[in-house]
């Protein structure tokens, strides 16, 4: 009776600093969304939370034991801020370019690439029920619902919900964001797409109607001639002129950063200074492949699921599939952009682990049980008890479920004590059980 207690009790508590984060975590997605559909009491319960978690966060300070950690993270948590930075002016640069090189008449008359990830989401909507669809539609997290629950998430620190230190846990945040950036930056730039709404670049960048003389030389010539294409194939050298006659450049006077006019391809109209271009803009049009909003979600989601885990995680991995068909559906996105963002995301967050990792503290967790659980394990092998055997064994399991390579040591640890408790031997099982405990 006492075993089986103490079974369900393992089974359904959790550690009571690590319960509130996933609360305060879903209580602010479920709270932001009143604003679309009960904006008066998303009036006063977005202030109440923010007002509590603040006096929470600030209560705490004065007794958190890490603040040395958090001092030598320091230096890397700002060298990654400006090399963010920097990757986020790179990006707007090849944002604006990558629109203003073929100018608004190419833009204006290109149709859309088909996807197939489109027609399966309005198949969907025929078949699925109205209810489902509309919970599809529903505008439930954005952009900035990630990066808050990643602040969230790293200044949990404080009651001890995830490893210290939290500045380094958003120094490889931002520095895995800055990388994503970058090589998206250099995927989008090297293949021009045409936006899924074809009316986007005339609406947000009033740049040129022709095409940049690289375009006239280079594209122009053979974007519709087939026996153009094929004698360009046979000779690998230019054999047309350019595709017509298109009025000169402008040339502003920005100084230094004048040799920016040929990359941003600015009208006389849009302002003094080339900052100013970048600032105007509202977004992107043809930066599709792959998606920034889902490479936040995705890196938000790993961070997550690496420090936190359980129900919250799962459901934060929920919610990116439900933005990702969202961006497919309203498109912003082709479905290519967001299968791309998914595993590119996944894959650098994994390979940015030298700057801050959780692994230590979680080999030290399951070092901790095991050595809880092997003094019981051994008495239940002198006493040839192999109901108990398989209690212990079944509790190491639920523990350590999500780590195969010890699931597996942990079955031919089952097996070394089924024997010897036919035969009475005890040395074997307790030196299985100090290696699995020793390579933790």
């Amino acid at each position: 009776m006492e075993r089986r207690k103490r079974k369900k009790s393992m089974a359904w508590s959790l550690p009571r600093e690590k319960i509130g984060l996933g609360v305060a975590a879903i209580s602010y997605v479920c709270i932001d969304y009143l604003r679309e559909v009960a904006p008066w009491w998303h009036s006063w319960l977005q202030p109440a939370l923010w007002i509590v978690l603040a006096v929470a966060a600030m209560a705490r300070a004065p007794f958190y034991e890490h603040w040395v950690l958090e001092m030598r993270a320091v230096f890397p948590f700002l060298a990654s801020i400006v090399f963010m930075l920097a990757a986020l002016l790179c990006e707007a640069l090849s944002v604006r370019s990558v629109t203003a090189v073929l100018g608004l008449d190419w833009h204006n008359s290109t149709p859309p690439l088909p996807d197939t990830g489109q027609w399966l989401l309005l198949a969907l909507n025929e078949r699925l029920p109205w209810w489902v669809v509309e919970v599809l539609r529903a505008h439930i997290i954005s952009l900035h619902h990630y990066l808050m629950l990643f602040i969230m998430l790293a200044f949990s620190v404080l009651f001890n919900s995830v490893k210290a230190p939290g500045l380094g846990l958003g120094a490889r945040y931002m520095f895995t964001m800055a990388v994503g950036r970058l090589l998206r930056a250099a995927t989008f730039v090297s293949t021009i797409l045409p936006s899924l709404r074809p009316w986007c670049a005339t609406a947000r960048f009033p740049v040129p109607s022709h095409p940049h003389p690289w375009a006239q030389k280079y594209y122009l010539p053979y974007a519709t001639s087939s026996e153009a294409i094929r004698r360009l194939i046979d000779t690998d050298s230019l054999h047309a002129g350019n595709g017509g006659i298109f009025p000169g450049e402008y040339r502003p006077d920005w100084g230094r950063m004048s040799f920016l006019a040929g990359i941003l391809r600015p009208t006389p109209g849009e302002g003094p200074s080339w900052y100013h271009l970048l600032k105007k803009a509202s977004g992107g049009c043809n930066d599709l492949l792959y998606s920034g909003h889902m490479l936040v979600a995705v890196l938000t989601a790993m961070a997550w699921q690496a420090t936190y885990g359980g129900g919250t995680s799962a459901l934060i991995w929920l919610l990116v599939l439900h933005s990702a068909q969202r961006e497919i559906r309203e498109r912003h996105h082709y479905t290519a952009d967001c299968v791309v963002a998914i595993y590119v995301g996944v894959m650098l967050w994994r390979t940015t682990r030298f700057i801050w990792s959780a692994k230590d503290l979680a080999a030290h967790g399951r070092a901790a049980k095991l050595e809880e659980v092997h003094p019981r394990l051994v008495r239940a092998a002198k006493d040839s008890d192999m109901d108990e055997v398989f209690d212990e064994v079944s509790e190491l399991f639920h523990y350590l479920k999500w780590n195969i390579l010890i699931v597996f040591e942990m079955l031919e640890l089952l097996s070394y004590c089924f024997s010897f408790c036919i035969f009475g031997g005890l040395i074997q099982c307790d030196v299985q059980l100090v290696c699995i405990i020793s390579n933790v």
